[in-house]
């Protein structure tokens, strides 16, 4: 149910609040997080995924929130919590979510929002999501949390971005992200990998030509540079650019304009350039083998991106990443349990982010619908010896039963961890006990 639309979630006890958007983001749901306080505040008008209204103070929904539910009849209504609201009075009411929370419950409930907007003929959740330029920059990893820090600093700026990294790292998913955050949003985003084309049409390509420059040229070319006119070019793998190539680059960078192949008029350009590598350009200077008065045009802003090998911990993020797009473009939906993403964490990844997105499609590919242990796995991603399950007897239930009945016994268990973590945490969990009627000791077996 992820998407563009985002839930709307009003509760006025500080620590719940906390509680409600760490689970609602632990499932893959964006959400908006207020207090009754804030009501005012919000546009009701727009299509929000559903509101969910928990405790408010003074135990009753205040005069403004009660307006604003009826005239947002469009919105589909969740109570969480016991509370004694005069739901009867909303027809957008689709259900109440009790605590503690568990997979199968929130699924269900989210699902009646969805069945609810379906019928009033309004699309929340469309295919593509917003944050999908993001895939490759998901994580809560000191690397790619200074990398979105450095996108944020250099994207409304007019600056030459430099970015280094190994291959399936996410470069071009960077200079997508820069361009699409700057003032240049509007223009065209060009993108050319300069090791991909042979050095007598890497000029043409670049530049343009015009008719009869060569044989073959039966009609004048826009290059390149002119297609980017407003935009951003993007020059991938620009340490695989011959020498020559090289020099007349550095001229367009310096004086912005250049000649088409075979053109004698001087055309104007008006382009930032966003140039990428895997190659160490320091080294090549000193080899001769790239210019250092180029190196220093481009490397005026130089972002690193960190190789999946530094940052591990970032996997199980990237995995709910991934499986979310391919899922948004038509693939079947599969969750990997705990034991996989440990392999997969102790895997070193040589291919980088690229190299987890094909594993993640061969899965789907593969065990469409189902659950990914390690035995599932290509052996090379196998790093526990845990021997596949054999079923003693021949009346068990189907593998597709088990793995659906396994798969939300793994949600509920990972959202009941999670509370856990978060009750453990919470200084007040003992008044918050007794505010639901319950005696610390109850409580404490719940979670525990």
């Amino acid at each position: 149910m992820q998407g563009l639309a985002k839930l709307l979630v009003i509760e006025d006890d500080a620590q719940l609040r906390i509680n409600l958007s760490t689970i609602l983001e632990f499932v893959g749901e964006q959400c908006e997080v207020i207090s009754s306080a804030q009501i005012d505040d919000q546009n009701w008008s727009k299509i929000w995924a559903g509101c969910i209204v928990g405790s408010i103070q003074g135990g009753k929904l205040p005069a403004n929130l009660c307006a604003k539910l009826v005239s947002a009849n469009h919105i589909p209504l969740l109570i969480a919590g016991k509370h004694f609201y005069p739901v009867e009075d909303y027809p957008q009411y689709v259900g109440e979510l009790e605590f503690p929370l568990n997979y199968p419950q929130l699924s269900e409930a989210l699902r009646h929002c969805k069945d609810f907007l379906g019928r009033k003929g309004i699309q929340a959740f469309p295919g593509t999501r917003k944050n999908t330029l993001f895939r490759s920059l998901v994580g809560q990893s000191r690397g790619i949390q200074e990398v979105r820090h450095l996108i944020e600093q250099v994207s409304s700026t007019e600056a030459n971005v430099l970015i280094l990294g190994e291959s399936g790292t996410g470069k071009e998913v960077v200079a997508r992200n820069i361009h699409y955050h700057s003032s240049r949003r509007g223009g065209p985003f060009v993108p050319i990998n300069c090791g991909a084309i042979p050095p007598d049409l890497l000029e043409s390509e670049l530049f343009g030509h015009e008719k009869g420059a060569f044989t073959g040229a039966i009609t004048a070319r826009k290059g390149r540079f002119e297609l980017a006119e407003g935009g951003t070019l993007f020059l991938d793998e620009i340490g695989d650019m011959p020498l020559p190539m090289q020099v007349k680059l550095l001229r367009v960078l310096q004086e912005r304009c250049f000649e088409r192949v075979g053109g004698n008029t001087t055309v104007s350009v008006n382009v930032r350039v966003i140039a990428a590598t895997h190659r160490n350009l320091e080294t090549m200077i000193t080899d001769q083998q790239f210019r250092e008065d180029l190196y220093y045009r481009l490397n005026v802003f130089p972002i690193e991106m960190p190789a999946l090998r530094e940052r591990k911990e970032d996997i199980p993020l990237l995995l709910q990443e991934l499986m979310t797009r391919m899922e948004a473009e038509g693939g079947q939906p599969i969750c990997f349990t705990p034991r996989a993403i440990n392999s997969l964490m102790e895997h070193n990844w040589p291919g980088n982010v690229r190299e987890l997105a094909n594993l993640i499609e061969r899965m789907i590919i593969l065990y469409p619908n189902s659950l990914v242990d390690v035995n599932h796995l290509p052996t090379k991603y196998r790093y526990s010896d845990i021997p596949e399950f054999q079923p003693e007897h021949a009346g068990f239930a189907s593998v597709e039963e088990q793995e659906r009945d396994v798969l939300a016994d793994l949600f509920s268990a990972a959202l009941v961890w999670m509370m856990w973590i978060i009750f453990r945490i919470t200084p007040t969990r003992h008044r918050r006990c007794h505010r639901k009627g319950l005696t610390s000791k109850r409580c404490w077996r719940i979670w525990k």
